[in-house]
């Protein structure tokens, strides 16, 4: 089971949960979730001998903040140093991954491994799109700007959580009620609006050679998944994976299908093999 903590620093609060015991595994959520969504993935490397961790960023969850002058990987430095954590892995999804990265371009003797699941990037160009993710995209845009919350809320679950091109309601059960409370409780709160934002990491994504997995779902955005592949030839120590059947968050989705790509990893770069095996 994990365990909640709480973390003063300056004027905000930081809520996050661990669980487990060792080498650190930082996970870092999705723009459209919150800490909740690695639930599963703590516990379980928590099983395998490791401390999981996992924090709400500012806007998101049940952190609390004042809308001051802010950086997410400050944040994310000030929280490891407030947990005494010199280095971890970190395990990003989407805009997480794009902080895991921040973060490693920084700090690079503080990451030994990277897992990046469906990431985005800082300075990435998106492609020219094809005419069917076009009309996902324009639909998003105006449902957006209709203040709508609900409506909102149902077509970011049908784009990120079914897949641009699926069936709504593909994703089913305690999945689909999680990930609308996680994406509703964001949507509701006051936006940040004086975030610091980061420089271009994609022009320095080859400094990277730490140990790195990238995992894309088949059904997310084509251009993601083609990221994956690029990023895979760019980052020296990089390899990419599809898991089939899943979109944005396939952790979430498929827990049975990624957490043993995501415990395989561990032991890879750690050494630590699995108590279980």
């Amino acid at each position: 089971m994990t365990e909640p903590f709480s973390l003063e620093i300056d004027d905000a609060t930081f809520t996050g949960i661990e669980a487990g015991e060792g080498i650190p595994v930082v996970f870092l959520h999705a723009g459209v979730c919150d800490r909740r969504m690695w639930e599963n993935q703590i516990e379980a490397v928590a099983a395998a001998g490791f401390w999981g961790i996992a924090y709400d960023r500012r806007g998101f969850g049940d952190t609390t903040s004042p809308d001051e002058g802010f950086s997410h990987l400050e944040d994310l430095e000030a929280v490891l140093d407030a947990l005494d954590v010199h280095a971890a892995v970190f395990v990003g999804c989407s805009m997480g991954g794009a902080l895991a990265i921040d973060f490693t371009l920084a700090n690079p003797e503080r990451t030994a491994g990277l897992v990046l699941v469906g990431t985005s990037i800082s300075g990435a160009r998106v492609p020219s799109l094809p005419p069917e993710i076009m009309q996902i995209a324009n639909a998003m845009e105006a449902v957006e700007e209709s203040g709508d919350v609900d409506a909102i809320n149902a077509v970011d679950t049908h784009a990120w959580l079914d897949g641009p091109l699926s069936e709504s309601g593909r994703v089913k059960g305690e999945v689909r009620v999680l990930f609308q409370a996680m994406n509703g409780n964001i949507l509701r709160k006051s936006d940040m609006t004086r975030e610091d934002k980061p420089e271009r990491a994609i022009d320095h994504i080859g400094e990277i050679d730490t140990p790195a997995l990238l995992v894309a779902g088949e059904l997310d955005f084509p251009h993601i998944v083609n990221r994956h592949d690029d990023l895979s030839e760019e980052m020296e120590n990089a390899f990419a994976v599809v898991i089939e059947g899943t979109a944005h968050l396939p952790s979430l989705e498929r827990p049975d299908l990624f957490n043993p790509l995501l415990l395989e990893f561990l032991s890879m770069v750690t050494g630590q093999a699995d108590p279980e095996d």
